[in-house]
């Protein structure tokens, strides 16, 4: 059986076995992003999207006045939640916008552990906690990042055949591996639109434009 002819669960347990071959021996807490940004759950969104702008990063974590986490805010979901649906970021408050319970992992646990953990929980940030304490963010670029030629080779294998265009379904299958179409990164959660592999991030913004243009 080729790997284009495999199910998704089975492409996707190939890749995570690359992934422990490549990086069983490599530890979250080589990977990481440290410091953590954080915010508390009363800030803007309106502040939020100015630390990110500012620091150059894609999300923030939310703490208790403790500094316990509470969640984690990504662009995704000041698009999603508030941009979309044209509320001010200024009267909009993090807790109302951020995913939650955020999703952690040990510093001292094998960067293929991170990644079979973003792969089932369909997520693509985890919190890393060292010694008790939120030290650092992992993403799936970090993984990527330090696993290039893993990802070369996938990439060959995972150029699935386009499904039939006659369906007439705009988006055809199962999740696929590979590079995204429109942005070219990463992806463990490719859809086919239109002819086009792409990724969650993409696809969401191809219905923002069309819900704007129907309206």
């Amino acid at each position: 059986m080729t790997f284009v002819e495999m199910s998704y669960s089975d492409r996707k347990g190939e890749a995570l076995m690359g992934i422990e071959e490549i990086g069983g021996n490599v530890l979250v807490r080589d990977i990481m992003t440290s410091p953590v940004i954080t915010a508390k759950k009363g800030d803007s969104i309106e502040k939020i999207a100015k630390i990110m702008e500012e620091d150059d990063i894609g999300s923030v974590i939310v703490v208790d006045d403790k500094e316990n986490p509470l969640g984690i805010v990504t662009e995704r979901d000041i698009v999603k939640r508030v941009v979309s649906k044209n509320i001010l970021p200024s009267k909009f408050k993090v807790e109302d916008a951020m995913s939650a319970p955020l999703v952690t992992i040990s510093a001292e646990a094998s960067v293929s552990e991170a990644a079979r953990i973003m792969s089932r929980l369909k997520i693509r940030r985890l919190g890393v906690f060292y010694k008790g304490r939120l030290e650092g963010v992992v993403s799936s670029k970090n993984i990527v990042a330090v696993t290039p030629e893993l990802m070369d080779i996938l990439t060959e294998k995972a150029r699935i055949t386009r499904p039939n265009q006659n369906s007439g379904n705009k988006v055809h299958g199962e999740s696929l591996l590979g590079y995204c179409d429109e942005c070219g990164h990463w992806s463990t959660f490719l859809k086919v639109v239109d002819g086009k592999n792409l990724c969650e991030d993409c696809r969401a913004e191809e219905e923002d434009e069309e819900e704007e243009e129907s309206t």
